[in-house]
């Protein structure tokens, strides 16, 4: 069994079994291609129990954004009722509203001049609040909104990625709604946009390079213990398998000597790299670890990953290699939806690795929590008042 907080690489060392040149499992691993390398998947309640704890916030969040987008941020409530499974909204809007008081208010209004009043959505003015708390938090991390999306197209083989996949993208790393029209046009020396926004082919150029953002997590990292230590140290991943985690002995071996290769960072020139090669692979964690690290919550699920198979040289099967690492990422089933997961940045379900933006989910939980409150407390009052009535029924049948 490998220890919960001991390298792999450690572990390799110590329980190195004495092989000889006509034995040793890593050449015949060596001969295989990658992709036939398996690694048996293991459930991680810990890390699951991560997603499912944002799933209430998220749900919320996909709500608002909805309203958000209509015009004057109103919508008819019968309108809504039928976005619901678009949403992934199991629940009535009526429900929804009721579980989660403060977000919005219903009022009543005309579709048409001369039609009937019907329920309408609208911020409340709680929501309201936030959304200004949110604006002041976008534009105090401006400089690293910026330097991630540079970074993005910085890992592209073409330094160019479709407008249409950036706005897909946008919540997981944390991006503004408005980017492309309040961000992009502010940094012309960064950004170039190709075509019309809204249209077909239209793409988002990176115009210069900046090599203070082509160093990735892994490489500061290094050098941050380098100068701490006057150490030199060699950038590589923090290699760590989960408790009760076991590797077949041919696969232990293939893992310690692709963890001792050379690291290629994500920024490098990949185009001459083999596909099926273990460079490539080298490279291919590197970029997905790049992107995890890069993102809100340091887990992306795989089918947005896979919308960028092309820009990032990712093969068809890019998804194994979550499984095939399982020291670095963790793949979550969690909800029907496959989300690739980075170890490292959580302990047990609590996410350790914080992004400066996170701090609008927290103002965004804090607004739930308070709706939450009032509507315990409602409910609290409404089982009181049951149960006075009961009593004075008693009373009265008594007498």
């Amino acid at each position: 069994m490998l220890s919960k907080t001991r390298p792999i690489s450690s572990y390799m060392r110590t329980h190195k079994p004495a092989l000889t040149p006509s034995t040793r499992p890593a050449t015949h691993l060596q001969s295989q291609s990658i992709s036939s390398l398996k690694v048996v998947w293991r459930k991680d309640q810990k890390l699951d129990r991560a997603i499912e704890n944002d799933k209430s916030y998220k749900l919320c969040a996909r709500v608002v954004k909805e309203v958000h987008n209509e015009p004057g941020r109103v919508i008819p409530l019968r309108y809504f009722e039928k976005r619901r499974e678009r949403l992934r909204l199991n629940i009535k809007v009526e429900t929804f509203l009721s579980r989660n008081p403060g977000l919005f208010d219903v009022y009543y209004d005309r579709i048409k001049p001369k039609s009937e009043p019907v329920q309408f959505l609208r911020f409340s003015d709680r929501l309201r609040m936030f959304l200004e708390e949110e604006e002041r938090i976008f534009k105090e991390n401006e400089p690293l909104i910026v330097s991630k999306l540079c970074k993005l197209l910085m890992m592209c083989k073409d330094r160019v990625v479709s407008v249409d996949k950036l706005v897909h993208v946008k919540r997981e790393f944390g991006f503004p709604n408005d980017f492309l029209v309040s961000l992009v046009p502010k940094y012309p020396q960064y950004f170039r946009i190709l075509g019309c926004p809204g249209e077909e082919n239209c793409y988002l150029e990176l115009v210069s390079w900046n090599p203070e953002f082509a160093k990735s997590v892994i490489e500061r990292r290094a050098e941050e213990e380098s100068n701490l230590t006057g150490i030199r140290v060699r950038p590589n991943f923090n290699y760590r398998l989960p408790s009760g985690f076991f590797l077949k002995k041919e696969m232990r071996e293939w893992v310690r000597d692709w963890v001792e290769m050379d690291y290629i960072s994500p920024y490098e020139d990949a185009s001459k790299l083999d596909q099926a090669s273990q460079e490539m692979e080298k490279r291919t964690v590197g970029v997905f670890h790049e992107l995890l690290s890069l993102s809100l919550f340091k887990r992306i699920p795989v089918p947005i990953l896979g919308k960028f198979s092309d820009e990032y040289r990712f093969s068809n099967a890019f998804s194994n290699v979550f499984t095939r690492h399982a020291g670095i990422f963790y793949l979550s089933l969690k909800g029907g939806i496959k989300t690739a997961v980075l170890r490292e940045a959580y302990k047990d379900d609590q996410l350790i690795d914080r992004d400066p933006l996170l701090e609008i989910k927290y103002k965004f939980a804090e607004l739930l929590e308070e709706g939450w409150r009032e509507r315990r407390e409602h409910l609290r009052l409404q089982r009181e008042e049951v149960e006075k009535n009961k009593e004075m029924m008693a009373m009265r049948n008594e007498e």
